[in-house]
């Protein structure tokens, strides 16, 4: 058997997605779901899929959970702020269980965004550097299911909130994503690459707001609210004020072009069209 791929942060959005992309071509056998709690994992064991304990906060996992592996995809950490610190002991823990590649998730153009949340994928990316690991990044970009919550309260309100002003945003589906993701891990020589992952096509919330109203047949209008009043209101609908802060930030970076890119590197990737944001509002819409 082949030494296997490992990718964390496996019971995620994003993780499954991956792991459901390298199935179509690669024995479960030769697959590791890196979790910090493996009991949410037994689906993913049930398909044959090794299941590893990997949690940030105890190192010695995960030693065990790279050991012996060929490859180890880095999705990052969702815990805003304890990012850095969780990626330098993933990134230590691989170097130290002498893992010869390991792919990043990153942010689109992470050493330049004007997006706040860059600064630990930056920080992520020049440790990287240091290490003398052998990595690849892959900046990703927004992903569209950021903007699907969204819809039930603008249906009801018949008004779209944000604050991106006339930004274009080349978002994809978190499934396109993956499938890089998957790409990277089977590709030989990716070692030093660094691929600006986007949407074919950039769309405004102006934009956004006109295909719901188009498809839900109801008036949606978009109001461009300053970032502080669009976090107020966030926070006040019930999101967490880290999250509510991440999307308020994100969208006034959008607002100074952080979210566009025309380089169709994510569609060249994965030999297809990337998701149009059309029909991940069907998707929302359908439920």
């Amino acid at each position: 058997m082949p030494a296997p791929l490992v990718v964390t942060g496996a019971t995620g959005q994003l993780g499954r997605l991956v792991l459901q992309s390298l199935l179509k071509q690669v024995p479960a056998g030769q697959l590791v779901a890196a979790v910090r709690s493996p009991e949410k994992a037994q689906d993913l064991a049930a398909l044959g899929i090794q299941v590893r304990r990997a949690d940030y906060g105890r190192p010695e996992t995960l030693l065990e959970a790279f050991r012996g592996a060929e490859k180890v995809l880095l999705i990052s950490s969702s815990e805003l702020g304890q990012r850095f610190t969780q990626h330098r002991a993933a990134i230590d823990a691989a170097k130290a269980a002498g893992v010869p590649f390991l792919a990043y998730t990153s942010l689109l153009r992470a050493d330049t965004s004007p997006l706040p949340v860059g600064l630990e994928h930056r920080q992520t990316e020049d440790y990287l550097k240091a290490s003398g690991l052998p990595f690849a990044l892959l900046r990703n970009g927004w992903y569209t299911e950021n903007y699907m919550a969204s819809i039930p309260p603008a249906l009801q309100h018949g008004v779209f909130l944000g604050s991106a002003g006339e930004g274009k945003i080349a978002s994809a589906a978190r499934a396109d994503y993956a499938e890089a993701a998957a790409a990277i891990l089977l590709k030989p020589d990716q070692a030093g690459r660094v691929y600006e992952l986007a949407g074919d096509s950039a769309y405004t919330l102006a934009d956004l707001a006109a295909e719901v109203a188009r498809q839900a047949g109801k008036p949606v209008a978009y109001q461009n609210l300053p970032e502080a009043e669009f976090m107020a209101i966030l926070t006040g609908a019930g999101l967490p004020e880290p999250i509510a802060r991440l999307l308020a930030e994100s969208d006034t970076g959008a607002a100074k072009g952080g979210l566009f890119d025309d380089s169709r590197t994510l569609s060249r990737l994965i030999g297809r069209p990337t998701t149009p944001m059309a029909a991940s509002v069907a998707a929302a819409l359908k439920g």
